[in-house]
């Protein structure tokens, strides 16, 4: 048992680590209030090869696993630029298609979302469905040697940033009758499919939408993978990635947060000539979240071995178990950051505040706490299921 990195992995999060902080946070917030996107992060990292860090080498990509893309979420989000596309292009979308996409996809969008150019979101989460992907609402049928596709979708992220959104819908199965899930590539100006901007109580780059779907007529290629059984086996196939590349930017988030809060305190003098950190009821509190934000990255870290070894199984616990560590390290850090710069930390300037929303919503999604620990008390301490 190693927790050291290898050499490459080490100059990776060097590297990205330098880049994340020639932009920092206020560049983030900036670019979020403004209403503008993180275009020149996003370019400048896929024109260094840091998008693509999971691409297998014959797709343009670094030929690495999802250890490597953790590290470049984690890296941005420690400088204070937390790129949620990160999670939904090249861990979700990319992953899927190298799994299961046909040699036609792979060759079509992976040299794309390797360096940049391209960027794929992803569509599962439904307004009457929530977290119950057996009870979605968007269906697939046949039309000749196409498809139309109709439903809705909810909280999608990045569809105006996208050229195509990988749309989780429900086919009939021919030989039982029986709904059973499909990924299809819809492009983001396919005719039928229309979006409505929801505004969040989040200070993100990335806009959040509903999305609805009359009748999208598609091409049979559309279809992710050779034939319908490849549906359910490519939807999972996106959720650990997901889930572990989510947690890495929340432990991101935790340590930039922590270490503005210990620059400040370090420094700060009011009582004498001792500065605030000095006192245990301000620096207690932080260490505390130090210790949880570790806690979560060494889960992290072994979620990601374990997928990269090719155990999902295993990578699924673990992977649900860095997400929730994560999130929850995420929002006490931030908070404990705040308190511990009195007023400054409600300001802008300071860069802590700015975080209060998006590690809230890390402890809601891409799923709940509340789910996960339905998941580990059935999975791991063999209870029965409670939903």
């Amino acid at each position: 048992m190693t927790f050291d990195l290898t050499p490459e992995q080490d100059q990776l999060r060097d590297a990205v680590r330098a880049l994340g902080r020639r932009y920092g946070h206020s560049y983030f917030v900036a670019k979020a209030k403004s209403g503008e996107h993180t275009t020149e992060l996003w370019t400048e990292a896929g024109q260094l090869g840091y998008l693509g860090v999971n691409i297998p080498t014959e797709y343009g990509g670094g030929g690495g696993g999802i250890t490597e893309l953790a590290i470049v979420c984690e890296e941005l989000a420690a400088a204070g630029c937390p790129l949620l596309l990160l999670v939904v292009s090249p861990a979700i979308a990319a992953t899927i298609l190298s799994r299961h996409g046909t040699e036609e996809q792979r060759k079509r969008h992976l040299p794309g979302l390797a360096d940049g150019s391209q960027k794929i979101v992803f569509a599962i989460t439904e307004p009457e469905a929530g977290s119950n992907f057996h009870r979605l609402g968007t269906v697939a049928r046949r039309d000749g040697d196409g498809w139309l596709l109709s439903g809705r979708k909810c909280y999608i992220s990045g569809v105006d940033e996208a050229d195509h959104v990988l749309v989780v819908a429900r086919t009939e199965d021919a030989a039982t009758g029986k709904l059973k899930p499909a990924l299809f590539l819809v492009p983001t100006d396919a005719a039928g499919l229309t979006r409505s901007k929801l505004d969040m109580e989040i200070l993100s780059p990335e806009n959040q939408f509903l999305l609805y779907l009359d009748d999208v007529r598609l091409p049979g290629d559309a279809l992710v993978g050779e034939s319908l059984d490849a549906g359910l086996p490519a939807l999972f196939a996106g959720l650990n990635p997901e889930r572990i590349t989510v947690a890495a930017m929340g432990a991101g988030t935790g340590r930039y947060a922590i270490e503005r809060a210990s620059e400040y305190t370090a420094t700060r003098k009011v009582w004498g000539g001792r500065t605030i950190g000095s006192h245990q009821a301000v620096s207690h509190p932080l260490a505390h979240a130090a210790v949880q934000v570790e806690l979560a990255r060494l889960m992290i870290q072994k979620a990601a071995t374990l997928y990269d070894a090719g155990r999902d199984l295993e990578a699924g616990v673990a992977g649900n178990m860095a997400k929730y560590a994560s999130g929850e390290a995420a929002a006490l850090a931030v908070d404990t950051a705040v308190q511990a710069l009195g007023g400054a930390g409600m300001t802008t300037e300071y860069g802590v505040a700015t975080l209060l929303g998006a590690v809230r919503a890390g402890r809601i999604a891409p799923v709940s706490r509340e789910m996960i620990l339905n998941f580990v008390a059935q999975h791991v301490l063999g209870q029965d299921k409670s939903y």
